[in-house]
């Protein structure tokens, strides 16, 4: 559909809030997308760990990332539904890293699995993502 330079350049032109957040694609292709996210005091909670919201933000950007790679220019997306196991927290100063793969990739949805290490390589967070197709 897409040759890699026009796939690096969707999954670079990120949204303001993926920008805000300080998201960093690492490498993204058709079958996956892999991001960074320092853990920085803003993204915080009240008990010095990565925010859930944080998580989720990040899994939701990603989702979408790897939806809009395999659609046609004139498509959109939009979640759907999401839902997130939080396995461990993140300490501040660390770095998730977060990789997107498909079980599911139809005309009208697409079912993405994130899963979020920590620095250590321990799992932090699962997330099973729907993303309609527009």
């Amino acid at each position: 559909m897409y040759d890699q330079a026009e796939l690096d350049r969707i999954a670079a032109n990120q949204p303001p809030f993926a920008r805000l957040l300080g998201l960093h694609i690492v490498c993204a292709s058709a079958d996956r997308v892999e991001a960074e996210l320092a853990v920085t005091d803003e993204l915080a909670n009240r008990n010095g760990k990565l925010h859930g919201g944080a998580i989720v933000a990040l899994a939701d950007n990603l989702g979408g990332t790897a939806t809009f790679l395999n659609i046609t220019p004139e498509q959109g997306t939009t979640t759907l539904e999401s839902k997130t196991n939080f396995i461990r927290p993140v300490e501040l100063g660390d770095t998730v890293r977060a990789v997107a793969v498909p079980v599911h990739r139809g005309r009208k949805t697409m079912v993405w699995q994130i899963t979020m290490t920590r620095g250590d390589g321990k799992v932090a967070a699962l997330i099973t993502q729907t993303q309609m197709v527009l």
